[in-house]
């Protein structure tokens, strides 16, 4: 109890904190061969009702936060862009406690040679996974609530190299085109997840801990860019075909979007989603939606093109 008590101060004073910094900060620094860019979200929400409240409802905390990070270098032809993109938040509903609400942890490494303006020979390394453990929550015979462990950190983690080239007509829309993409995918202990997810959990052998696909295709698309004055657009789609198993329903797609909105210099709001299709976790499409108002900061070393 005490933790959760510090937790949830930790982050209301972070959030009233952070209100009294400048929330963008642009710094151009012409001589230097590296763009970066800082950004850092925090949205916090609450409610609380009376015990003679007739309207129902129910007493709750909860928090999403964001940190993006890119490191991106370039001289002559030679280029190379890093990200960190990280996601996690949580709801404390009274009589329920801690619940997770958002869960990732990307990082993304590319190295790319100049063909010509608008197309690169590239190699790529990402990693995917989440912070926490993921539980579904239904009811059993007697109606009583059940949580059934479903995920974790790693497990599922995806590594996948990616080998080929990439396109880029303008500063704020890129597509890789890889060819050669072998990935791996990691689940720690995955006996546990053989009742809850199927009888390979992931795709990964519930006796091993690991799955190597080397025969496969991705293509990952992103887009980033302000449509309007102060609304952001940003998504990323990823789609991912191994050779050996290549079925229309074996080819796994993720998109994830999200559209910003900045209210003053101080608050955002934003609404966002993940699409995501793998057959070796559902035979369905999963899809997650949140909506946020909370305070944004950024800080880079460059002027976005118009």
């Amino acid at each position: 109890m005490k933790e959760k008590i510090v937790l949830t101060f930790t982050v209301a004073l972070i959030f009233f904190a952070a209100s009294f910094v400048q929330a963008q900060i642009i710094k151009p620094d012409t001589l230097s061969n590296w763009h970066n860019k800082f950004t850092f979200g925090l949205n916090f929400n609450q409610a609380s009702f009376s015990s003679n409240w007739k309207g129902g409802g129910i007493n709750s905390v909860g928090f999403n936060s964001l940190v993006n990070y890119k490191a991106n270098y370039a001289k002559g032809k030679s280029k190379w862009d890093n990200e960190i993109d990280l996601l996690y938040g949580f709801v404390n509903n009274s009589g329920q406690g801690f619940r997770k609400t958002l869960d990732r942890m990307y990082i993304d490494t590319k190295y790319g040679y100049a063909l010509n303006k608008n197309w690169d020979l590239f190699t790529s390394l990402n990693f995917l996974s989440q912070f926490s453990k993921g539980y579904k929550y239904e009811n059993d015979a007697s109606g009583v609530e059940q949580k059934l462990l479903i995920s974790d950190i790693l497990a599922p983690a995806f590594i996948t190299s990616a080998w080929g080239a990439e396109y880029h007509p303008a500063e704020y829309f890129k597509v890789r085109l890889s060819p050669f993409a072998p990935r791996l995918t990691i689940v720690k202990d995955p006996a546990r997840f053989t009742r809850t997810v199927g009888p390979q959990p992931y795709g990964v052998d519930s006796t091993k801990t690991t799955r190597f696909e080397w025969l496969a295709f991705q293509m990952l698309a992103e887009f980033d860019k302000e449509i309007f004055k102060n609304v952001n657009l940003k998504w990323r789609y990823v789609m991912f075909a191994n050779y050996e198993t290549l079925q229309l329903k074996t080819i796994d797609h993720r998109l994830d979007l999200m559209l910003t909105s900045k209210v003053n210099k101080f608050i955002t709001v934003s609404l966002g989603g993940i699409l995501l299709y793998d057959y070796d976790q559902d035979s369905g499409a999963q899809v997650s939606q949140l909506f946020n108002f909370g305070f944004a900061y950024s800080f880079q070393n460059y002027a976005e093109p118009k």
